[in-house]
Order: structure tokens, then C-alpha cells, then sequence
């Protein structure tokens, strides 16, 4: 399996429920280092996964949508807890609705998986893994 992996990162505001958070439960900011993997199978017919170019700039795109927001603000995320995990999976989902529309070439259709992880710090980390 061949991948290829773009960075980005992002400030956010967000608060939780529930008494497993903690001092968590009030409003509180987040610094994510997000990364994209891209894998499939076989190389395209130009000897790549993805084109980075593109894949950064799709990142970069579904990040900004999130970038300096206060969640709990968001419709999108009325009564979620916007967790580590579960923002993983959003990016991803909008990642691969970008690649299903093209936005990544044509090419990209053929990308067979997706990984998107968020790095709060140095020691911890939560990843979200989809098939394309």
C-alpha cells in the first residue's frame, strides 16, 4: 500500500458534556496538527498516490472551515462533543467528499483509503480511518 501524507493545523474553542471531561466541560481552546494520509494499492498512471499540491490545498480548504471557530457556535455541531475523535472523522468525511467531486483529479477516484489525524500535543494523538 502506498500513501502520501499532507500537514495543516488549526485553533478551535469548544466545551464538552459530560463529567468525564472534567475541567473540560467549560469552554476551552484546542491546537490541532492535522494530518492527511492518502493511500492506495497502486500508483497512478503519473507514478503518484495523490497529487500533494492538491491534497494540501483540499486540506488546507476543509481546515479553514474550522479555523478560529468557537464549535459550540456551529450548527454542524449542535449536541456533539467535538473530541478529538469525532473531528477527525468530520475532516475526513469533507476530505473524501472533495476527492468523490474531483477536487483532487480525476486520478484521486481511485484512492482506496483515507486517514486523518489530529495531534493535540506530542504525546497524544486520535486518528479516524475511512475507506474511499
Amino acid at each position: 500500500m502506498f500513501s502520501v501524507t499532507v500537514r495543516d493545523h488549526m485553533m478551535i474553542a469548544h466545551s464538552f458534556r459530560g463529567e468525564v471531561f472534567g475541567p473540560a466541560q467549560r469552554l476551552h481552546g484546542a491546537t490541532y496538527v492535522i494530518d492527511a494520509t492518502f493511500r492506495r494499492t497502486a500508483l497512478d498512471a503519473d507514478g503518484i498516490v495523490v497529487d500533494i499540491g492538491r491534497a494540501a490545498a483540499q486540506l488546507h480548504a476543509v481546515v479553514a472551515e474550522l479555523d478560529y471557530r468557537n464549535l459550540d457556535d456551529e450548527p454542524a455541531f449542535a449536541g456533539v462533543n467535538t473530541s478529538t475523535e469525532a473531528l477527525a472523522q468530520v475532516i475526513a468525511d469533507r476530505l473524501a467528499a472533495r476527492v468523490h467531486a474531483g477536487a483532487l483529479g480525476s486520478a484521486a477516484r481511485e484512492l482506496e483509503g483515507l486517514v486523518v489525524t489530529l495531534r493535540e500535543s506530542h504525546v497524544a494523538w486520535a486518528s479516524y480511518e475511512r475507506a474511499l
